[in-house]
């Protein structure tokens, strides 16, 4: 029997009180039922808060100071057993050790296996990333969910997340600024983009053909700007086109130097990659003519030491 502290009692009301979440899992974990006083009564429970407590207060603790708990502890379990527990109460008028002994000992619970661990739970929202803030660490959640609140339910090693009572993902601790994160919680055109890595782009590639290989990394390899993008796009247009086109559509942008997706892009769209591919290298260039209007720098700058310069 509690009183109201909000440490245990969310919401104090006569018939349907709030238990608080850690509070009700200690609980459940030891076997023990929680019963609130009633609001605004503290005579429910003033008989042993004036009682009990004074009584350890006055005779257990006052005058003495121990070195640590463990101290501490040793004199209280002494107190009991010796002082508590053999003095004849005032109400029941017998030894709280007898009738501990004799009714209230084969009435307990045993303990359980393991101990309880404390647990933290935290009210928070779902952000548009799919992601929840928990102590500064990010935890993915189902997509369809954004926006919705959620329980954090955290532990020293597990975080779980809650909707509505039910338990949607599970993940272990991680650290600030870290970032737990499930592809089966994010849209599937995400998760779709994050699986195409530069590894992949360059399996990809292989699979398509040496030139469209070789395009890739060169296209990957340009720095300093992240290319990874492009080379999606470019990998992309074998489903519409077929791999032989992307393969020549390749090679052709590879002969004129021109490692960009609009390329590749503009040639399969154009039916470029259809026609034959010449030899750039063994063609001749073609003889410029001198241009028809050309004058020397002289006839606008004339030489002043030439004395049949106008300007003299």
């Amino acid at each position: 029997m509690i009183d109201n502290l909000k440490a245990a009692i969310v919401r104090a009301v006569l018939y349907d009180p709030e238990v608080q979440r850690v509070y009700r899992e200690l609980a459940e974990h030891y076997g023990f039922l929680i019963a609130p006083c009633r609001p605004r009564m503290p005579e429910h429970k003033g008989k042993v808060e004036q009682g009990g407590v004074h009584y350890v207060k006055r005779n257990c603790l006052a005058g003495r100071a121990f070195r640590d708990l463990p101290d501490g502890n040793r004199h209280a379990l002494r107190w009991c057993l010796e002082t508590a527990g053999r003095r004849i109460h005032g109400t029941i008028k017998q030894q709280p050790l007898v009738v501990f002994e004799t009714g209230e000992r084969a009435a307990l619970l045993p303990l359980p296996a393991t101990p309880w661990a404390p647990v933290t739970w935290k009210a928070a929202k779902l952000h548009p990333d799919c992601h929840v803030v928990f102590l500064g660490a990010y935890y993915s959640a189902p997509h369809r969910l954004i926006g919705q609140p959620l329980w954090v339910r955290a532990t020293l090693t597990q975080v779980q997340l809650f909707h509505q009572h039910a338990l949607i993902a599970t993940h272990l601790a991680a650290r600030p600024g870290q970032r737990r994160t499930l592809h089966a919680h994010l849209p599937p055109d995400k998760v779709h983009f994050l699986l195409q890595t530069p590894v992949w782009c360059q399996t990809r590639a292989a699979e398509i053909g040496p030139t469209c290989a070789a395009f890739i990394a060169a296209l990957l390899g340009d720095r300093p700007l992240d290319r990874l993008r492009s080379a999606q796009g470019i990998l992309r247009l074998a489903q519409r086109y077929g791999a032989s086109r992307l393969e020549a559509a390749c090679a052709r942008a590879t002969a004129v130097g021109e490692y960009r997706y609009h390329t590749v892009k503009t040639i399969l769209a154009h039916d470029l990659d259809r026609q034959p591919l010449l030899d750039l290298a063994a063609t001749p260039p073609r003889a410029t003519p001198a241009p028809r209007h050309a004058r020397p720098w002289t006839t606008f700058f004339p030489d002043p030491e030439d004395r049949r310069s106008p300007w003299n």
